[in-house]
């Protein structure tokens, strides 16, 4: 049960942390040096934790296996962190523009599994797909 519920504490946490740290962070910094920064110590911080994980592999064998997702998945993180610094700058609360992001990212991955990944949705995910969209229209309702 921990290894099913423990990543996803380490998600919720880690994203609460990571909002409050991109709405802080100053309007005056060019947003991209911020994000050299951040994944500058990412780098340092995966680095380490690489050997931590495999002590006894050589570092060769810990790169066997990795492919041009890790590439492309570095080119989607900046396009993330870009579009949450320049959306507090815009003026989002940070109550609300990651609750609204969030719940529109959900809504656009069902179809995604579905043809993608041949995942199955039930009916009550279906009432809460649409309960989703009308609470965005709620949220943003001024």
């Amino acid at each position: 049960m921990l290894g099913y519920v423990l990543p996803i504490v380490i998600i919720v946490v880690s994203n609460v942390f990571y909002n409050i740290v991109t709405k802080s962070t100053p309007s005056d910094a060019n947003p991209f040096a911020s994000l050299f920064l951040t994944y500058l110590s990412a780098a340092l911080v995966a680095g380490i934790l690489m050997f931590f994980q495999s002590p006894h592999k050589s570092l060769s064998s810990m790169f066997h296996g990795v492919n041009w997702t890790g590439a492309v998945l570095g080119l989607t993180i900046v396009g993330l962190e870009f579009g949450y610094i320049t959306a507090y700058r815009a003026g989002w609360n940070i109550s609300v523009g990651s609750l609204v992001a969030n719940i529109l990212l959900a809504v656009i991955l069902v179809p995604v599994g579905l043809l993608l990944y041949k995942e199955s949705i039930t009916l009550n995910q279906c009432i809460g797909i649409l309960l989703c969209i009308a609470g965005l229209v709620f949220i943003n309702k001024r």
